[in-house]
C-alpha cells in the first residue's frame, strides 16, 4: 500500500482516503480468495465482536459456517462459555440449524421462536420425527389455529445427509420450494437448505478446525481465574482466545498475556486494544499472535468524548499493522466500520480481519429476543461493553460498593436499539454485503488475494466534501 504523492502529515479516518482504481486482469469478482492468512483460520476477514448484544452461539455458528469468526463475551461465565463453544462444534458445517417445534406448538408461541433464524421458518417435530414445516407467514396469518399442525406443510421437500448444496438448489427451485429438510438416512433430522443457503455454500468456505468442525472464539478478561476459565473453553474445543479489555497497554495486561501463553501454549491468541506500534510490540512479545486495534471509534463506545484518549482508526491500523507485521504477527481493525468500504479500507491498511460490531447487532442471530417498537418495526438491544448497563451486569456477584464503585466510569452507550433491515435481516446477509464490496474493491485494483490487495493499493486523500460526493442520493 502506498499514498499517491506524499504521506499526509495529520491523522487519518476511514472517511479521509480512497482508493485509486487501476488496470486489473481479474475477469470475475468470485476469483477473490478471501482468506485471512493469520492464525484465526478464517476464510473471510470478518469477525463478530465481542460484545454481548452481538455474539453468542448462533451468531457464531453462521458466521463460521461462512468462513468468518465470531468472539464469545468476556462476560458469560467460563462454564457457560464452554458449553457454548461445545455446541458450536456440534453444528452442521454445511447445513443450517433450524427452529424445531413440537407439533402441538401454539402458532403464536412457534412465530416468535422464528424470528431467532433468518429463514423465517420451523421444523415441526413429533417426538424426535419431523412431521412437516410451517412458515412465519402461515404461523401468524393462522393465529387461531389451535396448533401449528393445522398451519404446517405435511409433505416437505427432504434430501439425504450428504446432498451438495448445489444439487440441493436445484431441487428446491424445480420443487418451487422456500426450504428442504435434510435426513439422516435413520430418518433424523441434520438440518435444513435454503436457496440461499445453497448459492452461499457455493461461494463461502466454511472456517473449520482441523477435525472439520465450525470454529469459535472466546474473550476473557484480565480479572478471574484465567487458567479454569482457560481450561474450561479448552476442553470444549474453542480456536481462539482474546484477552480482552479497553486499554490494552498496561502492565497487568501484559503480565495476563504471558499466563496465558503459558496456559494456552498451542492455542492462537489475540490481545488488546491498542493504537500504537509500542503497545502493539509489547502484546506480541508477551506472547500474542493477534493485536486488536481501536480506542474509541466503535459505534457504541463513548471514550473519546469522554477522556479525549484514543486515535482516528485508520492511522492506528496503519501503523500498528505495519509495527505487527515486522514481529511476525497480525492485527484485527475493531470499531469505526459504518459501511463496507469500511472494512476494505482496514485491509488496505494492513489488518489481517476486521471486527465488527454494530452492522451485525441488529439481525435474527444476535443474542437477546427480537423486540417491536410502537410501529411493528424489529430491533435489537444493542449496548457498548463500557456500558453502565454491561459494567452492571459484568460485576453482579460483587459486592455493592465495589460495583457502585465500578459503574462510576462510564464510557459507553446504554440504551441503543439497532433495527433489522427487511432486506437484509440476518448476519449472513450482512456478510455478504461486507464481502462484496471486499471482492470488487480486489477487482478494482487487480487483486486476486488479500496480500496482492494490499500490495496494489494506492490511496488518495479527500475532502469531506469528497467523501459526501460517493454517497448515493435516496429518493424521499
Amino acid at each position: 500500500m502506498r499514498f499517491e504523492g506524499r504521506v499526509p502529515p495529520h491523522e487519518l479516518t476511514y472517511a479521509d482516503v480512497f482508493i485509486r482504481p487501476a488496470r486489473s486482469a481479474v475477469a470475475s469478482r468470485h476469483e477473490v480468495d478471501l482468506t485471512t492468512g493469520d492464525r484465526s483460520g478464517t476464510t473471510v476477514p470478518v469477525i463478530a465482536a465481542n460484545m454481548t448484544s452481538v455474539s453468542g452461539r448462533r451468531m457464531a455458528e453462521t458466521l463460521a459456517r461462512r468462513g468468518a469468526l465470531a468472539v464469545l463475551p468476556q462476560d458469560l461465565p467460563p462454564g457457560t462459555a464452554a458449553e457454548a463453544v461445545a455446541w458450536v462444534k456440534s453444528r452442521h458445517p454445511r447445513y443450517e440449524t433450524p427452529v424445531v417445534v413440537p407439533v402441538d406448538t401454539a402458532p403464536e408461541a412457534a412465530a416468535g421462536s422464528m424470528e431467532r433464524r433468518a429463514h423465517r421458518c420451523a421444523v415441526v417435530v413429533d417426538g424426535d420425527t419431523p412431521v412437516g414445516v410451517l412458515t412465519e407467514e402461515a404461523a401468524r396469518a393462522g393465529r387461531a389455529a389451535r396448533s401449528v399442525a393445522e398451519l404446517m406443510d405435511r409433505d416437505p421437500l427432504t434430501l439425504a445427509d450428504g446432498t451438495d448444496p448445489l444439487a440441493g438448489y436445484e431441487a428446491l427451485h424445480a420443487a418451487q420450494r422456500q426450504v428442504a429438510l435434510v435426513l439422516a438416512a435413520d430418518g433424523s433430522l441434520t438440518g435444513i437448505l435454503t436457496p440461499a443457503g445453497a448459492v452461499r455454500a457455493s461461494i463461502y468456505r466454511p472456517a473449520l478446525d482441523a477435525g472439520g468442525r465450525l470454529r469459535v472464539a472466546a474473550a476473557l478478561g484480565v480479572n478471574g481465574d484465567l487458567e479454569i476459565a482457560v481450561k474450561q473453553l479448552v476442553s470444549a474445543g474453542v480456536d481462539l482466545l482474546v484477552l480482552d479489555t479497553a486499554h490494552g497497554h498496561q502492565d497487568r495486561v501484559i503480565a495476563a498475556m504471558r499466563t496465558l501463553r503459558e496456559l494456552a501454549p498451542d492455542i492462537p491468541l489475540a490481545a488488546g486494544n491498542v493504537v500504537t506500534a509500542a503497545g502493539v510490540a509489547d502484546l506480541v512479545r508477551s506472547g500474542a499472535d493477534i493485536v486488536k486495534v481501536g480506542v474509541g471509534p466503535g459505534a457504541m463506545c463513548t471514550t473519546r468524548m469522554m477522556t479525549g484518549v484514543g486515535r482516528p482508526q485508520f492511522s492506528a491500523v496503519l501503523e500498528c499493522a505495519a509495527q505487527a507485521g515486522e514481529l511476525g504477527a497480525t492485527v484485527w481493525a475493531d470499531g469505526g466500520c459504518r459501511h463496507p468500504r469500511d472494512v476494505v479500507l482496514a485491509l488496505a491498511a494492513g489488518a489481517s480481519a476486521v471486527m465488527v460490531g454494530s452492522l451485525l447487532a441488529g439481525t435474527h442471530e444476535s443474542p437477546g429476543p427480537a423486540r417491536r417498537d410502537e410501529h411493528g418495526r424489529l430491533y435489537k438491544d444493542h449496548f457498548g461493553m463500557a456500558s453502565r448497563r454491561a459494567v452492571t451486569a459484568r460485576t453482579a456477584g460483587e459486592p455493592a460498593l465495589v460495583r457502585a464503585r465500578k459503574a462510576f466510569f462510564e464510557e459507553g452507550v446504554s440504551g441503543g436499539r439497532r433495527y433489522l433491515d427487511p432486506a437484509r435481516p440476518g448476519a449472513e446477509d450482512l456478510l455478504d454485503v461486507i464481502t462484496s464490496g471486499i471482492r470488487s474493491a480486489c477487482a478494482y485494483v487487480g487483486a486476486r488475494t488479500l496480500p496482492e490487495f494490499r500490495e496494489n493499493v494506492v490511496l488518495g486523500v479527500q475532502s469531506p466534501a469528497g467523501f459526501a460526493e460517493g454517497e448515493p442520493l435516496r429518493a424521499v
